[in-house]
């Protein structure tokens, strides 16, 4: 089916995509900051289960109508913007700060099932995410094997998991770095405003992005 460069190309190319930036990891690192890692694994779970059903609609071709249609895509990329903005101008308008809150066990302000739906949905309602399987995924397909929709899954779950793994190294990394941090609780006040800030910012970025 593939030989070994094959692979080895699709892994460093998954991987690089995975390390690149954007509100996923924002997501999952703002929660782990302000609730600790029991909060940031069920964020990650979210992400995960979120870019699951984008590959299921890639697999199938719906992610297409996303691709084609415009309307579709502004509608979702909207409503996608919108909840950026609305998580982000929580956490910039929230009294507490996220180093104090993520010493309460459990967390009195996010539970891990609260957590898991907000992932899905910061996930779900990024067009960009669909259109990049789109357009990702089938260059590494193999159209003399066959079972392209069989190929399609396998491939997506690879990079789904290679995200995971390189979020819960976000996770354990940014509760490390909190535990530090929670000396200074002056610190916490501006990592919540500056993880708002920019998951406003994502958001915003999001709204004006097009289709190409």
């Amino acid at each position: 089916m593939y030989d070994l460069n094959h692979w080895l190309i699709f892994l460093a190319a998954a991987t690089a995509l995975n390390l690149s930036p954007g509100p996923d990891s924002i997501y999952i690192l703002s929660n782990t900051i302000a609730h600790g890692k029991r909060i940031g694994f069920a964020a990650t779970s979210g992400i995960a289960s979120g870019a699951m059903v984008h590959i299921l609609a890639a697999a199938f071709g719906l992610s297409a109508v996303l691709a084609t249609s415009a309307l579709a895509f502004t509608l979702v990329k909207w409503v996608g913007a919108a909840y950026l903005c609305y998580l982000g101008i929580q956490m910039l308008l929230s009294r507490s700060n996220s180093l104090e809150l993520g010493n309460q066990t459990p967390s009195k302000t996010m539970t891990p099932l609260s957590a898991y739906r907000q992932g899905i949905m910061v996930n779900i309602l990024n067009p960009k995410v669909a259109i990049f399987f789109t357009a990702f995924l089938p260059q590494f397909i193999d159209i003399e094997f066959g079972y392209v929709t069989f190929q399609f899954l396998l491939l997506g779950l690879i990079v789904n998991l290679l995200g995971v793994a390189i979020e819960l190294c976000y996770v354990l990394g940014a509760d490390k770095m909190t535990l530090a941090l929670r000396r200074h609780p002056r610190v916490g006040v501006w990592l919540d405003r500056l993880l708002g800030s920019i998951l406003v910012a994502l958001g915003i970025r999001l709204g004006l992005q097009d289709r190409t």
